[in-house]
């Protein structure tokens, strides 16, 4: 990340701009990484908006994103995305963020956001903080030229090792706290390879799909369902973009339940096999799920392992769906469905879960709902 100490001012900026007392937009909580801001509408509705800053900035904008569904939230959050060098700046986006909300609401944009914006509005900095004053050290934002912009790239593979030693200190690791060593140590390996395939320039994926799957690892690793043992997440080949997921507790008082202690029993396996593929798309596009093992029959399981929800679907996806969310919502579908394991399937019908046949089943899946709509199960359902 590419001028580390700029950023930190636009950061002192922003949180001097919209205190947590500010009526109409706040800054809730905010770091090198992550930005929290919360918009309150004319009615006093509250939404909170996430920002994730990538190793990228500022050559490539914040990824945000919302848990919210509203239109006008999303809609709002989407332009930010197609912005560039000057409006990629965390100050210009959340200015434009602001602007674009109140527009939408039909409220008006807070009296002199430019001033509340300038790195002049900061107070001064306290003698004992060895701080360098704004103007002197850090120009207003309307003084970012192209010129800045390409000392930023000469300077980025030093800017990203010191960036990347910055993640070791205790700002950056507060929000890991609660995460098992093992599983820590996976997202400091992936943060490292994330930075050496953007210095070979061989980057896989999209900067805001690996920044929000790297969030949901991360918010997974936290999670108690997790914790629990109720499911376990593995990247295969460390990539983010595809994981295995093992179901590994279901609702006790199901069918599937019962033939889970069996397959235990009978075939040493204590889990449902998901696997979970992921798009450069994404979150905006759903990821592709299916079944690995055991057979199921039931549960809206297709042929080839793919699974009949309409959230799983374009039509049905939301960005803000979390994916243990969707986890949780399978294993109640498959629960909903009367699912069922078949014994002995596997050697019978070698080769019946296939990638490529549950690819075909859930295309011809959308199709059908798509002309007669949803109706088996209901959305709430799975």
């Amino acid at each position: 990340m590419a001028c580390l100490t700029t950023l930190k001012q636009e950061i002192r900026v922003l949180e001097n701009a919209f205190p947590k007392s500010d009526q109409l937009f706040q800054v809730v909580a905010a770091s090198v990484d992550e930005l929290t801001c919360r918009f309150v509408s004319k009615t006093g509705k509250k939404y909170d908006i996430h920002a994730n800053i990538t190793e990228t900035y500022p050559h490539s904008p914040p990824v945000w994103f919302s848990e919210t569904e509203d239109a006008i939230i999303t809609n709002s959050i989407e332009r930010l995305s197609n912005t560039t060098g000057r409006d990629n700046h965390v100050v210009q986006q959340v200015k434009l963020l602001l602007q674009e909300l109140c527009s939408s609401f039909g409220m008006h944009d807070p009296p002199d956001l430019e001033q509340k914006l300038s790195f002049n509005a900061l107070p001064p900095p306290s003698p004992s903080a060895g701080s360098v004053a704004p103007d002197s050290k850090h120009p207003p934002m309307e003084d970012y030229e192209d010129s800045e912009m390409e000392e930023e790239e000469e300077d980025m593979e030093e800017d990203i090792q010191l960036d990347m030693d910055d993640t070791t200190n205790s700002p950056n690791l507060q929000k890991d706290d609660g995460i098992d060593p093992t599983n820590l140590a996976t997202l400091v390996r992936l943060k490292a390879n994330q930075r050496q395939d953007y210095l070979r320039g061989s980057i896989s994926g999209t900067v805001q799909a690996t920044d929000r799957l790297m969030k949901e690892l991360r918010d997974i690793y936290k999670s108690d369902s997790f914790k629990a043992g109720v499911y376990s997440v593995d990247l295969i080949n460390d990539s983010l973009y595809e994981w295995n997921v093992k179901l590994q507790v279901v609702d006790p008082d199901s069918p599937l339940y019962n033939d889970m202690v069996q397959l235990k029993e009978k075939e040493g396996l204590d889990h449902i096999l998901f696997n979970f593929h992921f798009k450069e798309l994404f979150p905006f596009e759903p990821p592709f799920v299916r079944v690995v093992a055991p057979v199921i029959t039931g549960g809206y399981v297709l042929v080839g392992g793919a699974i009949c929800m309409e959230l799983l679907t374009k039509q049905g996806w939301s960005s803000a769906y979390t994916i243990e969310a969707v986890i949780m919502q399978i294993a109640a579908t498959l629960v909903k469905g009367k699912a069922r394991i078949q014994f002995g399937a596997s050697k019978v019908g070698k080769g019946q879960y296939s990638l490529a046949r549950a690819q075909q089943s859930f295309k011809s899946l959308v199709q059908i709902h798509e002309k007669n709509g949803w109706f088996t199960p209901p959305k709430e359902d799975g």
